[in-house]
């Protein structure tokens, strides 16, 4: 079979590539893009469709069940610089914890003379809960996670780190504060236990989803639980890792009575919220026999 490969920002012919007929998958013709025409952008620049201003094929998508045959044409959009997503998530999870460690451990750097006066307990457990937090994300980034890119568009890396590193000046800047005022301790003992429990679940979610995909594939399967109570979850909702690190930081919000942090915890719930209903809506799509009782994110509700 042969295809025409275009630019889709003009038009314009790349050429032609032979690629066998039947299931050769999207993945495999951006590849082969890449070795035979040498115009072409780099496989993880490009974005296949079939009409220009069309929709972005799946690597998992294959020539046979897109109907495509000898002498159709396939346009190639460049995504321009990419960067790793392991990249990105080593970045934008040792930010916070540099920044927000910074105003816990300097805090004449910051407040100046006042730093002097006593730091409440509350402090010394909320800079203990952020700092497992974000080591536990580096720690999943590195032995846990399997991404099913290798890269993302490298504008994501300076969207990201703004958000993660300017969300913590801001908290932290509030609750390392000289005068921060802590809530009861009946409040805070309660809120880190919610926080410890949250924070445990979705590492569990995290660990299920990575056994669900065999090394160096890319392999989709239904979520399900596995032994640990704590990925029970599953039966209620797609992305319980979304309902756990919600409630982690609903948890530390209660935990430190801190404006900033509820603006966080809802700013990531918004942005969850977003990326639970598309995962939802593709399980739904892909599977023929997924749970219907499941919601997204919010067990019940939504």
């Amino acid at each position: 079979m042969e295809l025409e490969i275009l630019n889709a920002k003009n038009s314009k012919p790349y050429g032609k590539v032979k690629v066998p007929s039947g299931a050769t998958p999207i993945g495999d013709l951006r590849a082969l893009i890449q070795k035979s025409l040498k115009q072409a952008p780099d496989a993880n620049r490009q974005s296949l469709r079939l009409e220009l201003k069309g929709k972005s094929l799946k690597d998992t998508d294959t020539l046979e069940s897109l109907s495509l045959r000898s002498g159709d044409k396939v346009y190639v959009k460049d995504l321009g610089p990419q960067i790793g997503w392991k990249t990105v998530f080593l970045a934008e999870y040792a930010g916070p914890l540099i920044v927000y460690l910074i105003f816990y451990f300097r805090p004449e750097l910051i407040y100046g003379k006042s730093a002097t006066l006593p730091i409440s307990l509350t402090t010394h457990i909320a800079a203990g809960c952020y700092t497992v937090h974000y080591v536990k994300r580096l720690l999943e980034t590195i032995f846990v996670h399997r991404f099913s890119h290798a890269t993302m568009p490298l504008r994501n890396l300076f969207k990201n780190c703004t958000y993660y590193w300017g969300f913590t000046a801001y908290v932290s800047y509030h609750v390392n504060h000289p005068q921060f005022t802590s809530p009861c301790m009946c409040t805070v003992w309660a809120a880190l236990g919610a926080f410890a429990l949250c924070e445990l679940g979705n590492f569990s979610v995290h660990i299920a989803l990575r056994n669900l995909r065999p090394p160096g594939t890319k392999v989709r399967k239904i979520p399900v639980p596995d032994a640990n109570p704590l990925t029970k979850l599953f039966n209620l909702v797609s992305c319980p890792n979304y309902t756990y690190e919600i409630g982690a930081w609903v948890s530390f919000s209660v935990l430190t009575s801190c404006l900033a942090a509820y603006l966080f915890a809802f700013a990531g719930a918004f942005q969850m919220t977003v990326w639970a209903l598309a995962k939802h809506r593709n399980y739904r799509k892909e599977f023929k026999d997924y749970p219907r009782q499941r919601r997204s994110i919010f067990p019940f509700i939504l």
